[in-house]
């Protein structure tokens, strides 16, 4: 019952049908989940470990706010942690590696063609076919702790991942970022592909500015 509220809640969070900053209202969410309150109460400490939830001494819980400072802040930090995993990745990665970030890509490919149309269940989908195409990219990088605390960052960029592709602000080719950054891997280019990186990360900092201040505006 704990795993099944963590997801619900989870989930409703990363969708927005729990918004930014919004108070977790204990009494609310037991009918919501249709769970009781030691349940509820250990799955949103869960979230908290996540940091999608923060907990208010004295004061129950909240959904964590986003802020272009916290994505910017986080993004620098995934740049320095990602680039170093592609180049130790590209050092000594073999042909089944390779071959993985093919079938990965291709994988990616097939949902990414859909970006358009609006569903819950897309987005989905691409976000776990992002995410195994991200992790296709590093998986040859020996070193453990490099994976635990990129699985960290890329974990919380996933909110932020969401708005960005249901914006349509700025104009962005996806596919067209992950197809260069692919190529520039299999190339051995560590230099590129981590500029590619970059450019691909800090991008959705720069859609979500935008999102934040037209709405701000309104």
């Amino acid at each position: 019952m704990v795993e099944a509220a963590y997801v619900a809640l989870r989930q409703d969070i990363l969708n927005g049908h729990l918004a930014p900053g919004s108070k977790l209202r204990v009494e609310v969410l037991k009918e919501r989940y249709n769970v009781g309150g030691g349940t509820l109460r250990e799955a949103l400490t869960r979230l908290v470990g996540e940091a999608l939830v923060i907990s208010e001494e004295q004061r129950g819980f909240r959904v964590a706010a986003v802020s272009v400072e916290d994505l910017a802040d986080l993004s620098r930090v995934r740049v320095l942690i990602e680039c170093e995993a592609l180049r130790q990745a590209i050092k000594i990665g073999d042909d089944a590696w390779e071959a993985n970030i093919v079938a990965a890509f291709h994988h990616l490919s097939k949902v990414e063609e859909k970006l358009g149309e609006t569903s819950e269940t897309l987005s989905e989908e691409f976000e776990e076919r992002n995410r195994n195409f991200h992790r296709a990219l590093i998986a040859a990088c020996p070193s453990r702790w490099l994976h635990n605390f990129y699985n960290v960052l890329f974990q919380q960029s996933e909110r932020y991942r969401r708005i960005a592709l249901s914006s349509r602000l700025v104009p962005r080719d996806v596919h067209v970022e992950h197809k260069k950054l692919m190529e520039a891997v299999l190339a051995r280019d560590a230099d590129l592909a981590c500029y590619l990186a970059s450019e691909h990360i800090e991008r959705t900092v720069d859609v979500i500015a935008k999102v934040i201040g037209a709405a701000m505006s309104k």
